[in-house]
């Protein structure tokens, strides 16, 4: 049971005054959640902050900055009836004189805001239009009493249609008045060594700074809010751990056979690095301490067969394996893979997602039941409650960074004490394997099986699009195939990339029905079918959002662009890139790219233009923009972290894991009355796989 010390934290937002109905649509919106609670708000993060404490006369005002300038209102000139100019209200000081211009809002209330021959504080960006200062839509329209309560720096938070800033702002403050006194679940040498305040006091100072260090997640308030977020997560994978070497494990000995038809069912040899890992697998699949190993893989490493392989063993013991992917292209290019290759070794697959139903469902269900299936390849749909294995011994979950602890233990679940062999495409720094999945055992594939091709890697400005399109023309007029990478679904109105169904359009006008295109919001079967026509070569250029990011694998693609490449994380663009180069032909990757490029950017794809290396460009991608991009995930954090930025807070998961294991030793289940505060904790910060260890005993 969540303590009722919480309950405030975890009240509608709409019991919060002023949010009704028609606000809740956007906040739910803005906070990814139905129902969104007021904790949701509370950590919902800024994205920068304005100083307030920049107050100029109107001649001294920088261009193009935030300013809080104090103006005489001298004249109002209102829009013609019917017409869509704005309302300017023309102010001066002694230095000179500016224009404030408002679309779409009554005349009459902005002369109740603005009434002539008043003084006001406007807040907000001076431009130079038509060679007059100009102000459109200030921030802030303030009398004397007003300025006197405007705080000295101010958080800017991310919006979205249909909530202003002040909605937001008066809904945090009156969110902030909800939070309690909570006791210190920090360890007192941590918190004292660092100067952190409390956790209320915290979110007090983020969300109303006294200086712009506080506004910031360097400043003491953003950090403490992390620890607690990497507290609580290393506390779950410690209990999770606990438990599961209170369990045990059961030893699993394959005799042979299949494991060696299916070797020589391969068209390559084995590297070497993947013979290391099948055989550290299978080392610990016999042990009677239950297997928790990541598999790190560069691009076309070969991770899928080393799986494939450990699947063998545990079915020779006559037990069966589960392979969980985080979408359905990737769970069917995986069977794709796999199934002719255990066909031939004797071993039974079945793949099953969200697009099996009715009679196919029930078959693969059934199979499963009696334990005719060796390897089931799936997405989340393994872990629905009426999933049932005869005896499940391994589980794989790849591209683990999608899923949270929570899913995982669901999936280990489904058997007695499962081995589990999580694996990513995406080479993982080892700060954020501490910080993912705590310490584990770990195998590297850093050789590219024979015959994978270098890809010559080439950067190039937007602004010559028509000369990439002439030489994508040529190349498909030899019989290559060509991806076209483009960064949003369609064009918004607050987003000037380029939009995969408007360059379909315009590509498809070229090249005609060569074209094909594949995005997110497409339905799984659509999906599919686009790659799969991409695959036969009834289309020869597919145009993509990042959906095709991992797993998708079609040798005969050589030619990869990638628009707005100053937009992508170096280890996202690394697995893009990794689309082609895997037949015998030699393939380009074009980075296309909008200036002026920033100094990271700039770095990010010289580095991915000089090296090919997997696991030195997730280093270099850590140190320059922060984990979001190393995993390829969203920029501005860890997934299933709301408040920790690695980039900032990395330095402090040490110390979190350390304090952790020392309480988890100390008091596996959390029962000791100390304790009692961590579970508070993990309750605030929705470690559910935490609780229902804890609950479970």
């Amino acid at each position: 049971m969540r303590p009722d010390v919480l309950s405030p934290l975890f009240a509608t937002l709409d019991s919060l005054s002023g949010i009704g109905p028609k606000l809740m649509k956007p906040y739910a919106r803005l906070l990814g959640r139905d129902m969104p609670r007021v904790i949701d708000l509370l950590f919902h993060m800024p994205s920068g902050f304005v100083d307030r404490r920049a107050r100029p006369l109107l001649a001294e005002a920088v261009p193009e900055t935030d300013v809080t300038v104090e103006v005489t209102v001298d004249a109002h000139q209102p829009p013609p009836p019917g017409s869509r100019a704005p309302h300017r209200t023309y102010v001066s000081d002694a230095s000179g004189d500016m224009v404030v211009v408002h679309f779409k809002i009554e005349p009459a209330r902005i002369e109740r805001m603005l009434p002539v021959g008043a003084k006001r504080w406007l807040c907000g960006r001076i431009s130079i239009y038509d060679g007059m200062r100009q102000m459109t839509h200030p921030d802030r329209i303030l009398d004397a009493a007003g300025v006197e309560r405007l705080p000295a720096v101010e958080q800017v938070y991310p919006l979205v249609e249909g909530l202003a800033s002040g909605h937001l702002r008066r809904a945090m403050e009156a969110a902030l008045q909800r939070v309690p006194d909570l006791p210190e679940w920090i360890p007192e040498d941590v918190r004292a060594a660092r100067g952190w305040p409390s956790f209320r006091e915290a979110l007090m100072r983020l969300h109303k700074p006294a200086s712009p260090h506080e506004a910031t997640p360097a400043g003491g308030p953003w950090r403490r809010l992390a620890f607690d977020e990497l507290l609580a997560h290393q506390l779950t994978l410690a209990l999770v751990r606990a438990q599961e070497e209170k369990a045990g494990g059961r030893s699993t000995i394959g005799d042979g056979p299949i494991s060696a038809r299916l070797a020589a069912a391969l068209p390559f040899t084995l590297t070497g690095a993947q013979e290391q890992a099948i055989a550290a697998i299978r080392a610990d699949l016999a042990a009677d301490t239950r297997m928790l190993r990541l598999l790190q893989g560069d691009v076309g490493s070969g991770k899928t067969v080393v799986a494939l392989m450990a699947a063998a063993t545990v079915a020779e013991a006559g037990r069966q394996t589960a392979l969980m992917a985080p979408t359905e292209i990737l769970a069917r290019q995986h069977h794709e893979t796999i199934a002719p290759l255990a066909t031939a070794a004797g071993l039974s697959t079945a793949i099953l997602t969200g697009r099996e139903k009715g009679r196919a469902r029930e078959a693969v269900l059934t199979e499963l039941a009696f334990g005719r299936t060796d390897l089931v390849v799936g997405t989340h749909a393994l872990i629905q409650d009426d999933v049932i294995f005869r005896d499940l011994a391994l589980a794989v979950v790849d591209e683990q960074h999608r899923f949270g602890v929570e899913q995982r233990l669901t999936l280990a679940r489904k058997g007695e004490a499962v081995d589990m062999l999580v694996m990513t495409a995406t080479p993982i720094p080892r700060t954020l394997v501490l910080t993912l999945f705590g310490d584990m055992e770990s195998s590297e594939l850093r050789e590219k099986p024979p015959g994978r091709q270098a890809i010559d890697t080439r950067a190039l400005p937007l602004d010559r699009l028509d000369e990439v399109v002439a030489g994508v023309g040529r190349a498909l007029a030899s019989g290559a195939r060509a991806y076209w990478i483009c960064p949003l679904v369609e064009e918004t109105d607050t987003s000037d990339l380029a939009a995969a169904t408007e360059r379909y359009e315009t590509l498809q006008a070229v090249f005609g029905a060569s074209v094909g295109l594949v995005h997110g919001r497409m339905s799984g079967a659509a999906k599919d079918e686009a790659m799969a026509r991409f695959a036969r070569g009834e289309t020869r250029l597919l145009v993509a959002t990042t959906v095709i990011e991992v797993g998708v694998n079609v040798p005969e693609a050589t030619v990869m662009v990638i628009e707005h490449a100053e937009r992508f994380g170096l280890a996202q663009l690394h697995q893009l890139r990794g689309r082609v180069g895997r037949g015998d032909k030699p393939s380009v990757c074009l980075l296309l790219y909008r200036h002026p490029l920033g100094e990271t950017a700039k770095a990010r794809l010289a580095i991915l233009r000089e090296s090919q290396d997997g696991f030195r460009l997730a280093e270099e991608d850590l140190r320059l923009r922060g984990e979001g991009d190393v995993l390829g995930t969203r920029q501005s954090g860890l997934p299933g972290f709301r408040l920790a930025r690695m980039e900032w807070h990395g330095g402090e998961v040490e110390a979190a894991r350390n304090a952790a294991a020392a309480q988890v030793r100390a008091d596996p289940d959390l029962v000791a009355p100390g304790a009692r505060v961590l579970h508070t904790l993990l309750h605030l910060q929705e470690r559910d796989a935490a609780v229902r260890l804890l609950s479970a005993g």
